[in-house]
């Protein structure tokens, strides 16, 4: 009769009786399973969200956060999912950079980090306290805050990392902004970050 053969806690398969001397033949599948498990959970732990304190504003969607791994405080530099604001030798780069600081420096957020950008920042959805009630829940959205406040644009590239709800909520932000003519979009014509930069590293050198 097969023998129950011990895999993981609480977790038996039925197989051969073990051949002498208490050695047990795994099934293949079993140890490819237990070994795909085991090399997930440090993604998974990766995943999950945490709580730092926001410690400096780089510019309107940049920013460090100090945070505790459960060992020791590391410091990480963070970049907002989804939105774009000013850089700093735009117009209205340095109110956008303000706008930040008024709303997380000094303040405990919760970042949602999914993926890392190729210039090492963790991209981030950030959750914080509203001004309103800085010692309740962390259930604002600050990247929707800094589009509402027209102090950013919603990165239609990157939408498809958004959910439904979120893109639709960053989406209408933005258009309430525009039409109010909050922020930025007191300019007629204000230039997108991301075509900015564009034409920085496409202009010529020696042309000012």
């Amino acid at each position: 009769m097969p023998a129950a053969i011990p895999v993981a806690a609480g977790i038996v398969v039925m197989g051969s009786r073990p051949p002498p001397g208490g050695a047990t033949c795994v099934p293949r599948f079993m140890r490819r399973l237990l070994a795909a498990c085991l090399l997930a959970l440090p993604l998974l732990a990766y995943a999950a969200p945490r709580t730092c304190r926001v410690v400096g504003i780089s510019d309107g969607d940049t920013f460090t956060a100090l945070c505790d791994n459960g060992i020791r405080q590391e410091q990480i530099r963070v970049r907002f999912n989804a939105i774009d604001a000013p850089e700093r030798q735009q117009a209205f780069g340095t109110r956008a950079r303000q706008a930040l600081s008024q709303l997380i420096f000094g303040k405990e957020v919760d970042l949602d980090c999914p993926k890392t950008d190729p210039y090492g920042r963790s991209v981030c959805r950030v959750m914080v306290a509203p001004n309103s009630a800085p010692d309740g829940p962390r259930t604002l959205d600050a990247g929707l805050a800094m589009l509402t406040i027209g102090m950013a644009w919603w990165y239609r590239a990157y939408a498809g990392e958004q959910t439904p709800q979120e893109r639709g909520q960053y989406e209408f932000a933005e258009q309430e902004a525009r039409a109010k003519r909050a922020g930025l979009w007191r300019d007629a014509d204000p230039m997108p970050p991301w075509q900015w930069r564009q034409a920085r590293r496409t202009k010529p050198q020696g042309v000012n």
